[in-house]
């Protein structure tokens, strides 16, 4: 297939159209996450910017991290809705190209901006005395902006090699969105060392940060093991288990559906297992934050006592 040929391809998104009875419960279903998605992101993004107590380090990250979640699943959700009502859900090769270069985007500078708050956390508890000198607005923006870059770079390899090569065949995508695996099943003849290149590259976008964040936790809760008061190791570690709760559910699925074979795929159970981590995971991170942190907790009280009862 030469090069024109291959731009010219339109492709077709099968989604959930395998079970037509229930396309407006997955409707009704999805929409429902992504306006409770947006809308708990969007809040904890106000409560951030609005209370001076909250403008620190670690907050920082979690601002980061909200706009990020929301970006993330504004991606592939609206894409999902639209063709859950239409009986057309054809996409252009630009279109399917641009969905994967966004979603590895959001996807890849998730992995290293947890990486970065597990390094803050690290910081916080095992150095407490330094913590502010070596965490100062200066390291923050440049770790946030590393994230962001390393994110760039990532998808930008990924999306150019894989859309650079030539598809035959069926141009039907048996996923909800532009996903690598379904889109290299596509492609013509042998893939094994196209495959293995995209396997490598995951393991390393994906394991890199994984690995950091092991170390510093290992760090972190062998610092939290020397505290002598119960009471101490409980407030030491309630710091991390938010974000720790984010990493498993984040890691958990993306190292199961990257790093193996494609003999191994099946696409029906990864459509599914997709959704932890690009619809699940933006979800429940404001619910996991709000309500496992007495500080955002209490800085959403005063946004709400100053919204509805601003004279008191």
């Amino acid at each position: 297939t030469t090069g024109n040929k291959t731009s010219a391809i339109v492709f077709v998104i099968l989604g959930f159209s395998h079970r037509p009875d229930m396309k407006v419960i997955f409707f009704v279903l999805f929409l429902c996450i992504y306006i409770v998605t947006v809308l708990g992101n969007l809040i904890i993004l106000l409560v951030i910017n609005m209370d001076p107590v909250l403008h620190t380090p670690m907050y920082f990250f979690l601002r980061n991290l909200s706009f990020l979640e929301i970006c993330y699943i504004s991606v592939t959700l609206p894409r999902a809705l639209v063709n859950l009502l239409s009986s057309d859900t054809s996409i252009s090769f630009a279109g399917c190209a641009a969905q994967m270069y966004f979603f590895l985007f959001f996807g890849a500078t998730e992995c290293c901006l947890l990486a970065a708050m597990a390094y803050d956390r690290y910081l916080a508890i095992c150095s407490p005395l330094h913590y502010m000198d070596v965490m100062n607005k200066k390291v923050c923006m440049q770790l946030a902006a590393s994230s962001w870059i390393c994110g760039n770079l990532v998808a930008l390899g990924h999306t150019t090699f894989i859309f650079s090569l030539p598809f035959c065949g069926s141009n039907v995508i048996n996923h909800f969105f532009c996903e690598i695996q379904p889109v290299l099943m596509l492609v013509c003849g042998d893939t094994y060392w196209n495959e293995l290149q995209v396997i490598l590259a995951a393991a390393f976008v994906i394991l890199m940060p994984f690995l950091l964040i092991l170390v510093s936790y290992s760090l972190i809760i062998s610092s939290i093991l020397k505290i002598r008061s119960v009471k101490g190791r409980y407030k030491a570690f309630s710091t991390c288990f938010s974000h720790l709760t984010v990493v498993t559910l984040f890691y958990g699925t993306a190292v199961f559906i990257y790093i193996r074979p494609k003999s191994s795929y099946s696409l029906d159970a990864d459509k599914v297992l997709s959704l932890f981590y690009s619809v699940l995971t933006p979800i429940l991170n404001p619910i996991i934050y709000s309500l496992r942190n007495r500080e955002v907790k209490g800085a959403l009280s005063k946004m709400r006592r100053k919204l509805f009862h601003p004279s008191s």
